[in-house]
């Protein structure tokens, strides 16, 4: 899936211009959290959010610190959080460095721009305009909804066949430490594993495959001292 498949679109919009106040209504009453702002010709100029409007005047929460703090806070950034706390206008409270990505994009590269960045949303720009936004929320519902795979049940033999070759692709795997048993559709895992991680993760292998309908942990614990 790409972002194309599961962005919002067409997506609200507020001007450079439109006041502070208007934002905020506009984030109750659509029930959002961000909005993207425009320019003229429907051009990525901006994106304002929740956050940007913590720390108000109107509400009597901008930054306080105590007055030895402030000596050691540049002015530059004292003025920066002034203006924040007290523009009217969405221009001087908007974040201008925006992270966006193209309707092409796949669904692992948005997730990794979320996680890296620590965003909530990324909009999604084509030839400069805003065509989209997908968001965290997006990707969730993207799981909800994916379609059930249909698994053909595989042999006993089959299942083993597959389950250890698809671990020996896995770089967190120490195959040569494993090995496995299959009956009548039930797994027994054996060997050793460096990790609590590593147990988890090839059960969770083992349940993948289709046909597995039980899996029985006998893994143990490396001993390092052992000299394996």
């Amino acid at each position: 899936m790409k972002a194309r498949d599961i962005m919002v679109s067409p997506v609200i919009t507020v001007a450079s211009h439109a006041s502070i106040k208007e934002v905020a209504k506009l984030f109750l009453e659509r029930r959002i959290s961000a909005v993207p702002v425009v320019d003229g010709q429907g051009k990525l100029v901006g994106i304002i959010s929740e956050g940007d409007l913590l720390h108000r005047s109107e509400t009597g929460t901008e930054r306080q610190r105590p007055w030895w703090l402030t000596t050691f806070t540049g002015q530059d950034t004292l003025a920066a959080e002034y203006t924040k706390a007290h523009a009217r206008k969405v221009v001087d409270v908007m974040t201008h460095d925006i992270i966006t990505a193209g309707p092409d994009a796949p669904l692992n590269e948005i997730a990794t721009l979320l996680e890296k960045n620590s965003i909530k949303r990324v909009p999604i720009v084509k030839d400069g305009q805003l065509i989209g936004i997908v968001s965290r929320a997006n990707l969730v519902q993207a799981v909800a909804s994916a379609p059930t795979r249909l698994n053909i049940p595989l042999s006993d033999t089959m299942i083993r066949d597959k389950l250890l070759a698809h671990l020996r692709a896995q770089d967190w795997a120490h195959t040569f430490l494993l090995n496995t048993t299959v009956n009548d559709g039930v797994v027994d895992l054996w060997g050793l594993v460096n990790s609590d991680a590593e147990r988890a993760a090839i059960r969770v292998a083992a349940e993948s495959i289709p046909g597995v309908r039980a899996v029985n942990d006998n893994l143990s614990m490396r001993p390092f001292e052992s000299g394996y």
